[in-house]
């Protein structure tokens, strides 16, 4: 069986930055999770990150991605693009991440595909919330990581009725 990683990176105390976070905890709190995939809150660990990814066939990486769109655009990156993506440091978290999976390759254990799913944030400012802007598109993305999650064959998370 693939083991496929949801990972969810951002900084809960700076608003919009958070996103990644705030969408993998929805996640696990609203969805039952199918064996195969393992979704992680990867707040801003940067290399301990690594230790996580180990092993992983395929990664989607949530995160607030500072681009030049409007704020709540939605992002993403797949195949090359991602690469093109560390590239242009669009990430607050570019550095961590970026040379995570530099080791994984360095170490021949590269992840063989990697999806990025971001938003541009609305505020960077100090607070523990979603701006306005930003909080809709938790369900959004978290709708295109089901949808990729099947596109890779895996069984999609289901919405978990128990939990409210």
């Amino acid at each position: 069986m693939e083991k496929v990683i949801v990972l969810g990176i951002g900084n809960l105390l700076l608003s919009d930055e958070g996103f990644g976070v705030k969408v993998v905890e929805m996640l696990l709190s609203k969805y039952k999770i199918p064996p195969g995939v393992e979704i992680i809150d990867g707040g801003t660990m940067g290399y301990e990150l690594l230790r996580f990814l180990h092993g992983a066939d395929k990664l989607i990486i949530i995160d607030a991605i500072n681009g030049d769109k409007p704020p709540g655009a939605k992002y993403r990156f797949a195949g090359d693009e991602v690469k093109t993506y560390y590239r242009q440091k669009v990430s607050m978290h570019q550095l961590g991440i970026k040379e995570v999976l530099a080791m994984l390759d360095i170490q021949q254990k590269p992840i063989a595909e990697i999806v990025v799913l971001g938003v541009q944030p609305a505020s960077l400012e100090l607070g523990c919330e979603l701006s306005s802007t930003v909080a809709p598109m938790t369900e959004i993305i978290a709708e295109e990581i089901i949808s990729q999650l099947a596109a890779w064959r895996q069984v999609p998370p289901s919405p978990d009725h128990s939990k409210k």
